[in-house]
Order: C-alpha cells, then structure tokens, then sequence
C-alpha cells in the first residue's frame, strides 16, 4: 500500500481531473474523506476564517497554518494537500516552511508569487515578486524537502496582477525550478483557460471557486482539457456557514432547539469524530474487559 505522498503523486500523474474538496478543520476534513473523496485540501481561506474569523489577507501566519495542517492530516487517512501561502518570506524562508509542512504530515503544499501582503486569488489588487524571485523560492522548496513524493505546487496570480501572458511564462519559469504542479490562479476566460491547458505538459490545478473571478466549466470539460487536480477549496465553509446561520435564525424563535433533519445526530457525529475508538482504547489501558 503505498504512502499518503506517493498516492497522491500517482493520482496526480494520471491527469484525470482529481476532485479535491476543501477543509477548514478537523471535522470538514473527515467529513471529506467520509464522502469518498481520495485527497482533501486544506484552505488557507477556510484557517484564516475559522480559526481567526478575518479574511485571507495574510493574517495567518506560519505558525497558524502548520499548526493547522497538522491537525488536518492526523484526522484523516487521505492525503492533505495545503496552502503554503507566500511560503513567509524569502527563498530562506521558503525552505524552512517546506520542512515544517513536510514535518505536519501534508502530502502537497503551493506557494505562490504574490507580494507581501497577500490576499485572496480570487480579490483584486494583487501584486507580485518578480519571475526570477518566484523562480527562486520554487527552487528553494524543491531543494528543501526530504521526501521526493511531496508535490511542490507552484501558483502565479500574475493574471490579475500583469497579466495573461506574463502568468504563462512563470508557470514556464516554474516548471523549469521543478516544480511538479502548476496552478495558474484566475484564468478570466474559457479560453484562457484553455490557453493554460495547451501551454504545459506539467500536471495542472483548476481552482474551482464558486462566485470568484473564473468561469466554471463542467468537471468532464477540465478533464477533457487535462487538468490532474479540481480544487473546491471554501464550498464546505460556505455550506456549513449557511446552515449554521439558519439554525441560529430559527433558534430565536423557538421554544427549543428540535429541528428535525436539520442536524447530523449525536451518536452519528460522535462516530465521525471517533469517541467508541477512543472509549475502547481508555478501557483498555485501564485493564477493563
């Protein structure tokens, strides 16, 4: 049975157009890998919004994220795949934040060529390092890391920041400092898109955001296309927030907190999060029958 890294890298070599839905905590990450799905992605979004209730305007820093990521890979048996952000620096830093990632237990992680200090791909008003400096910091992350399954995504958000072109020579600048996935952020057209899908023989990331700056074709149309990965990466955090916030509205209207269907029940949440395991272990330990 192979390792988490190494299936990863298998399913990614096979372009197929891996869908990979996003996580923000422990909980959204099982519930991922409970739906069958092969690999999970832990959104930088999705931390810097549940852990810190800000945007993804560089708030959460590197502690916060591999922090994060350790706890999104020990909940699960799949492979994590991670936002790295900027990788929190220079190429210097760069390497230290692979060792960290790599330590946490992810099986991916992407850096991007935005400048400090970063924002969502999918907000305007980007800004970015030069080619040569994001060319640095891929070749910094490919040099650091200990395990050569672990996939070095290199992201540009150079489309809204220079534009289309530009974006296409650092994917080209990428690729030549080893990086072993390409995620060109925020193609604004299907043929920018399919502009991308031409453009490289490298495996590529699709990310897949709902209500953001991309069109979304069909999943069968990006497979067509060659893309090995489909990243959903905040559609479980804006499912989950609608619920919740529709529960809370309810709530103040009622006389109880009964909303039949609404919830997932107890015994079944507590399955999810594994309490009969961890019972099982305790009254081991305690040397009951």
């Amino acid at each position: 049975m192979p390792g988490r890294r190494t299936l990863l890298r298998q399913l990614v070599a096979r372009k197929q157009g891996l869908v990979v839905p996003g996580a923000y905590d422990g909980v959204s990450a099982r519930l991922v890998e409970r739906g069958g799905f092969p690999a999970v992605y832990m959104t930088g979004y999705g931390t810097a919004a549940s852990r810190l209730g800000l945007p993804d305007m560089g708030f959460a820093g590197l502690t916060d994220m591999v922090d994060h990521a350790r706890n999104l890979a020990a909940a699960v048996s799949i492979p994590l795949i991670a936002d790295a952000d900027t990788g929190y620096g220079n190429a210097l830093a760069v390497r230290r934040t692979v060792a960290l990632y790599e330590g946490a237990g992810v099986a991916a992680l992407h850096l991007e060529d935005q400048a400090a200090p970063k924002r969502c791909g999918h907000l305007s008003g980007h800004q970015v390092v030069s080619r040569a400096e994001f060319a640095g910091k891929i070749r910094a992350a490919v040099e650091a890391r200990t395990d050569p399954d672990l996939l070095i995504i290199a992201r540009t958000d150079a489309i809204s920041a220079v534009g289309f072109d530009e974006a296409l020579r650092r994917g080209e600048a990428a690729v030549e400092a080893g990086a072993d996935v390409l995620f060109i952020e925020s193609p604004l057209t299907e043929d920018q898109i399919e502009r991308v899908a031409r453009a490289f023989d490298t495996p590529l990331l699709f990310n897949y955001v709902t209500g953001g700056r991309s069109p979304l074709p069909p999943f069968r149309r990006l497979r067509d296309l060659g893309f090995a990965i489909i990243l959903l990466p905040v559609d479980t955090l804006f499912v989950a927030a609608r619920a919740m916030e529709s529960f809370l509205r309810e709530l103040r209207t009622r006389d109880d907190a009964a909303l039949a269907g609404a919830a997932m029940p107890f015994a079944e949440f507590n399955d999810l999060i594994g309490v009969s395991r961890q019972l099982a272990l305790a009254a081991r330990y305690a040397g009951a029958d």
